[in-house]
């Protein structure tokens, strides 16, 4: 299987990319009138956490949106933490006109008084919500106002390396005892130590999806954890089966791409990863969407950026001629796609040829249409941060049992929750 390679540039979430662009100083906004027809004027200024190639791509879009608006000048500056700074910012009356915005973030920033409210212009300009993807539109919603509009859409989806599983003699699994049965026949050991997994087990963060493929929730009854349930266990268990089959070791190819270098025969990753696999001139790899649960359940996480206008913004509708712009209309939500290689959050961009008739992307965009965004529920970063995650790289570690996992994870995660709660 030949895939296309075309040269994209990583907008990963949460960019490994450490060597930051430095943040411009002095006042975030030049702010802005409007024109005698009431169009919007002057300069718009554009923070964003992405940086690097992903800082590049952000100017080019500048560039295709300056172009279409002579009496607007977007100018993206990129800014190490980002939220941090847009809260000192608040304080000090300096802010960005708009932001690039992790959606997740909206409910825990919308009661800092940190984002502008954008309902009353999504109904005044009659912008059509429903031609974006539902749950990334409902993630920048807090009570009965919107905050933000989404730019991109994102899943993990299961990356297989062709020449493995072909010199195997194996398909790219579709159910987790397929998984099982492909990572065994792809797995290669030398005297005992591990030389290629067959499946990176080295995310427990993606364990919420593990747990909708086997009919589980995270999140039960009144804002309780949930995933201490046969459900859950079954996750750990099926980990387990994959663990003592010997196709993963904790930490194997730390410090290096492994999928790319070969190592891998098959993992779970997103649309920011085709850079860095594309840049390998052997590497044959292909896409499929996650495999199903024992019940045939399918689940996949979604995750993604959108743009929002901070509150006390100086040109805050130059900010919203951009949102719309570059949200609502699906030519410009599918040119940002083309350049930057990510899947638009608008529903008709992301069903373009572009995207649907490219191997690599097909099942990613396939796979949109069961993702889900994470419960908004208040405290639950914190609750699956500190609590489930170190409970399960116990278990992987081998430390502690699957139930005791289970049940710690659940103790703390409740704890967190009640106190989180309102």
């Amino acid at each position: 299987m030949n895939l296309s390679r075309r040269a994209f540039g990583s907008l990963a979430l949460g960019a490994s990319a450490a060597t930051a662009l430095a943040a411009c100083g002095g006042p975030a906004s030049s702010g802005g009138g409007a024109a005698a027809g009431g169009a919007p004027t002057g300069e718009v200024t554009f923070w964003g956490s992405w940086v690097g190639d992903q800082a590049k791509q952000m100017e080019q879009l500048a560039e295709l949106f300056n172009a279409a608006h002579p009496d607007l000048t977007l100018r993206y500056v990129a800014q190490e933490e980002m939220e941090q700074k847009l809260l000192t910012g608040l304080a000090s009356g300096q802010v960005p006109d708009v932001v690039l915005w992790d959606r997740f973030q909206t409910p825990l920033y919308v009661p800092k008084g940190a984002l502008e409210p954008i309902t009353g212009r999504v109904e005044a300009d009659g912008v059509d919500l429903t031609q974006m993807y539902d749950q990334a539109v409902q993630e920048l919603r807090v009570g009965d106002d919107l905050y933000g509009l989404p730019v991109i859409v994102d899943n993990r989806s299961l990356f297989y390396n062709v020449t493995l599983l072909d010199e195997a003699g194996v398909e790219p699994p579709t159910t987790w005892d397929e998984l099982l049965a492909a990572a065994e026949a792809t797995t290669k050991r030398s005297g005992g130590a591990l030389e290629v997994s067959g499946f990176a087990l080295d995310d427990p963060g993606l364990f919420s999806i593990w747990l909708r493929q086997a009919g589980g929730s995270m999140i039960s009854g009144e804002a309780t954890v949930g995933f201490n349930s046969p459900e859950g266990l079954a996750v750990l268990q099926f980990w387990q089966q994959l663990m003592d089959a010997g196709v993963y070791e904790l930490g194997f190819g730390q410090g290096g791409v492994p999928f790319a270098e070969g190592k891998v025969a098959m993992t779970y990753t997103g649309p920011w990863s085709f850079t860095d696999y594309d840049k390998v001139a052997d590497l044959s790899y292909g896409t499929a969407e996650p495999v199903a649960g024992p019940n045939g359940d399918k689940a996949a996480g979604m995750g993604g950026f959108g743009l929002a206008i901070p509150a006390g913004a100086g040109n805050a509708d130059g900010a919203w001629e951009l949102m719309r712009w570059w949200c609502a209309d699906p030519a410009n939500a599918l040119e940002f796609g083309k350049l930057s290689g990510q899947i638009p959050a608008n529903r008709d961009a992301a069903q373009d040829a572009f995207f649907t008739e490219d191997d690599k992307y097909e099942a990613l965009v396939a796979t949109m249409e069961y993702a889900e965004v994470r419960p908004s529920v208040p405290g639950y970063s914190d609750m699956e941060g500190k609590a489930l995650i170190p409970a399960l790289q116990k278990f992987l570690a081998g430390e502690i049992g699957a139930e005791q996992a289970l049940a710690e994870a659940e103790t703390m995660g409740n704890q967190i929750l009640t106190e989180n709660r309102s």
